[in-house]
């Protein structure tokens, strides 16, 4: 079994950082394309990055662009989220993805598997 487990999650002022962590069980960490998504009250999930199998290849939203950086570490089966100079906006649930396919994509439909979530909420 596949498990995702987020964390890193919090309260934070505007203009504050927190870095958040997935780490994944079950197979090689290494074979999965990954992927952060959030939620926000009342709004559909919403793509943030995503990043390829090896680390090589990232892509990040505008929104977020310049402020977050995904990466991983396939040594220590983890991929993680550093946010930076965040906004009331950036308020959501985020949630790490992962599927074996070897394409990155931005679709939610297209990861098998996800964590159960961590919140973020950003004070102004």
């Amino acid at each position: 079994q596949v498990q995702l487990v987020e964390s890193g999650g919090g309260l934070v002022q505007a203009g504050g950082s927190l870095r958040l962590s997935c780490t994944v069980s079950g197979r090689a960490f290494s074979s999965y394309r990954m992927g952060w998504f959030r939620q926000a009250p009342g709004k559909e999930r919403e793509f943030v990055a995503n990043i390829s199998r090896g680390g090589g290849s990232t892509y990040y939203i505008d929104a977020v662009k310049g402020r977050f950086t995904i990466s991983r570490d396939n040594a220590k089966n983890t991929m993680y989220l550093q946010m930076n100079s965040l906004k009331p906006e950036d308020t959501a649930v985020y949630y790490c993805a992962a599927d074996e396919s070897f394409l990155p994509s931005t679709l939610g439909r297209e990861y098998d598997y996800w964590g159960q979530g961590t919140q973020v909420t950003v004070s102004s």
